[in-house]
């Protein structure tokens, strides 16, 4: 049951990723970054994915002094499949035209990037290399998720304008209000994810019996 709400936790952040991309509002920092790599320097979004995410993994194990955590390519793998995959979709679906059409298809991706990171993080379960720099900062300035969040978004925020993303109004939002929303999410998901584990598992227990 958990790899299921891992799963279904990337799933629901691609999908909230490819809605900020399909905005043209701007999207998050990270994403923009990953954006700017791809229309510059070739290859798709999700292979940029891949690439940023082998050499965050590089700065995680020296920020925490320990070994690679190379489990989190697997993350980053299927994360990167993912976004291509909704890109195709929706780019055959969703073309918004009109501001506030733009503005409800970045304001559905926001939220669902929120609630899908905060399903698959309380999995525990190999993290993708920047959610778990988010963590690693948050441990090490003894902070909160919202201010580890804001804090990484500022420094991709400037790397996207040094490749020329898709740096827009959308982008500031996602500083703004990227880290306080995924910090909403993290309880909430927190007893729901519990409270159906639990069931799962006693329901498992029952029927050995």
């Amino acid at each position: 049951m958990k790899y299921a709400f891992y799963v279904l936790g990337i799933l629901l952040l691609t999908l909230g990723i490819s809605f900020t991309i399909q905005s043209d509002l701007g999207t998050t920092p990270f994403d923009a970054l990953l954006v700017g790599l791809s229309i510059n320097a070739g290859l798709t979004v999700g292979s940029w994915e891949i690439i940023i995410a082998l050499i965050l993994i590089g700065c995680n194990s020296f920020l925490k002094r320990q070994k690679p955590e190379v489990l989190g390519l697997l993350t980053a793998f299927i994360t990167g499949i993912s976004i291509d995959m909704w890109l195709f979709i929706l780019n055959n679906l969703i073309t918004p035209e009109l501001w506030y059409s733009k503005v409800f298809c970045f304001g559905i991706g926001l939220v669902v990037i929120g609630l899908g990171t905060a399903t698959y993080l309380h999995t525990n379960f190999a993290p993708i290399p920047v959610d778990r720099l988010t963590l690693i900062i948050q441990e090490l300035t003894r902070t909160n998720i919202f201010f580890s969040r804001s804090f990484i978004y500022l420094v991709f925020l400037i790397m996207a304008i040094i490749f020329k993303g898709p740096i827009g109004v959308g982008t500031l939002l996602t500083v703004c209000l990227g880290g306080l929303i995924l910090n909403y999410f993290m309880p909430l998901t927190e007893k729901v994810l519990d409270r159906i584990l639990i069931c799962s598992s006693t329901s498992a227990n029952y029927d050995k019996r």
